[in-house]
């Protein structure tokens, strides 16, 4: 009867829980089809205000240059980031490994107001370099290439996290295995290792997209003029009133993240599931060959 009680209430436990984090984004959904120019007031269903964000230039290119850093700056923290994994890994002890260690979790433990910051400091420093060494600094003005820097700083050091506990997980006998058969280290990696940490990659490729297109405070000291961000335009408007607009844009980004994550799991899930099917089939082979041997 004790068991029965406590099922209920994890289960209510889980609604509750469920309700807290999803009931925003539901009501959110629902009012980006409100007629009415006051947000928090139902006019009646219309999709009014979806033409008229596709009729505001600055929201979509604010959105266009968020998403264009956030493929990029992702797409390069996975590359960092793996490495920075598999050596963390893999390589268990080198001279300067705690430090290395400590530096690339550093911007997960950091505010981002010392990250922007020091990045800034940085960046003005280098302008200053390149000013006096080749007269020139135009290519270190603030804008796509400085968010990206930051953006890849920051997505780096969770990306190297995921890597890092797959590669950990992983049994080296594989990788052992090629290598007594003559592999090189070059080969393992990426025909063996690689493909198994594929679902962590794609996992940690889709968290950097998440926390670009969420920076607010790194891209705020490293953005200039013309280079808005979709959160610095959306922080900007908010400032002057709820505007329905806003509840649409959102409403666009749930769709198309919940569609990135579902498509992530569904891989994910696909991965394990073939590695398994690969696992049972190879255990199967070696049972009958060793009942072939008797």
């Amino acid at each position: 009867m004790a068991k029965q009680k406590m099922s209920w209430f994890l289960k209510l436990m889980l609604f509750l829980g469920l309700a807290f984090l999803y009931l925003p984004l539901i009501v959110l959904v629902i009012y980006s089809f409100n007629e009415s120019k006051l947000v928090t007031v139902w006019g009646g269903f219309s999709t009014h205000w979806y033409a008229k964000l596709l009729e505001n230039d600055q929201i979509l290119e604010a959105a266009w240059l968020s998403l264009r850093i956030a493929v990029v700056s992702s797409f390069a923290a996975v590359i960092l980031g793996t490495l920075a994994g598999y050596a963390l890994a893999r390589i268990k002890r080198f001279r300067g490994s705690t430090l290395f260690a400590g530096m690339v979790s550093a911007p997960m433990v950091m505010p981002d107001v010392i990250t922007g910051l020091s990045m800034l400091l940085l960046i003005i420093q280098v302008q200053s370099l390149m000013q006096g060494i080749l007269g020139s600094s135009d290519w270190l003005n603030r804008g796509f290439f400085t968010i990206f820097l930051g953006h890849t700083t920051l997505c780096m050091a969770y990306i190297t996290v995921i890597i890092r506990a797959r590669l950990a997980e992983l049994d080296q006998s594989l990788e052992e295995a090629a290598m007594d058969l003559g592999a090189r280290p070059l080969k393992i990696f990426f025909v063996i290792t690689l493909p198994l940490v594929a679902p962590a990659i794609a996992s940690g490729f889709l968290l950097g997209i998440t926390l670009s297109l969420d920076d607010l405070v790194i891209t705020s000291f490293l953005s200039g003029p013309g280079s808005s961000t979709l959160p610095q335009v959306i922080f900007s408007k908010i400032k002057l009133g709820l505007d329905p607009q806003m509840n649409v844009l959102a409403t666009i980004f749930i769709a198309v993240v919940g569609t990135l994550v579902i498509a992530g799991n569904w891989y994910m899930m696909r991965q394990i599931t073939r590695r398994e099917r690969e696992t049972a089939e190879a255990e199967r082979q070696e049972k009958l060959t060793l009942e072939q041997a008797h």
